[in-house]
């Protein structure tokens, strides 16, 4: 049985995904135009939201975006919850690569592992739930770092004290620049030893719609089995694994 909606609750979310992505305002007039309604049935939709928190007035007839949004959004994007939305999609590319995976989030300049998935053969580092990582010499940390503002990144590079942890570890600002620059172009960083001796990784972004950074996932491992070769087909499966968290993030009837 096809199951029913409530076309209101749409209609609300209609509105709503009509501000951003470069418009910053909306006017009943433009909601009447693009969604079809009349000016009786909009104007009440938007006082609603208004009423709600979801929009403010910011002069006649124009609404923005309410930061009751921001809240809600923090809200679904707890730790614990994360981490519980990413941990299936970690044991699958686990199951499948029979290598070790992580998904991360960003705080204060460090990247927090908020799940793992281990396989059942050696593996040389142990990372868990709650460890804190250096940003700028892992492959989660690089990929963090290129989803900030041009300003948060400035005030990253000017701020952090860069230690050679390994022989290859960037602690050079403009070269942790340039680094940071590819990852952005590619969408994905490598940590081809970096910060532990012997490791390898391969880290990618989960975004929301609007190209926002949630969560990051990788896959890592000891460098005597994974080489940069075994990183570019990692990637493949990776990618899958990012599509699937982000589907994960916006529900599996997301865009259907």
């Amino acid at each position: 049985m096809a199951q029913q909606l409530n076309n209101s609750v749409a209609r609300a979310f209609a509105i709503l995904k009509l501000l951003g992505r470069g418009r910053a305002r909306i006017s009943v007039a433009e909601v009447c135009r693009e969604l079809g309604l009349n000016a009786v049935t909009a104007h009440r939709f938007i006082k609603t939201l208004e009423t709600e928190g979801a929009l403010v007035q910011t002069g006649k007839g124009s609404y923005r975006l309410g930061y009751m949004l921001v809240d809600l959004g923090d809200r679904a994007l707890e730790q614990d919850r994360l981490g519980a939305l990413m941990q299936p999609v970690l044991d699958e590319i686990t199951a499948d690569l029979r290598e070790a995976s992580m998904a991360t989030i960003y705080q204060a300049g460090m990247v927090v592992c908020i799940a793992r998935a281990m396989p059942q053969r050696s593996l040389s580092v142990d990372i868990r739930v709650g460890d804190r990582l250096e940003a700028y010499c892992t492959a989660h940390g690089k990929t963090w770092l290129a989803h900030l503002s041009a300003r948060e990144r400035e005030k990253y590079l000017q701020s952090v004290e860069m230690e050679a942890l390994t022989a290859r570890t960037i602690v050079k600002r403009p070269e942790l620049a340039e680094e940071i620059e590819r990852t952005a172009q590619r969408g994905y960083a490598y940590n081809l030893g970096e910060r532990e001796e012997g490791i390898a990784a391969i880290a990618m972004p989960v975004r929301t719609e609007a190209g926002r950074m949630v969560a990051g996932l990788s896959v890592f491992g000891p460098a005597s089995r994974i080489d940069r070769a075994a990183l570019d087909r990692f990637r493949l499966r990776l990618d899958k694994a990012v599509r699937d968290a982000e589907l994960l993030v916006y529900g599996r009837g997301a865009g259907a």
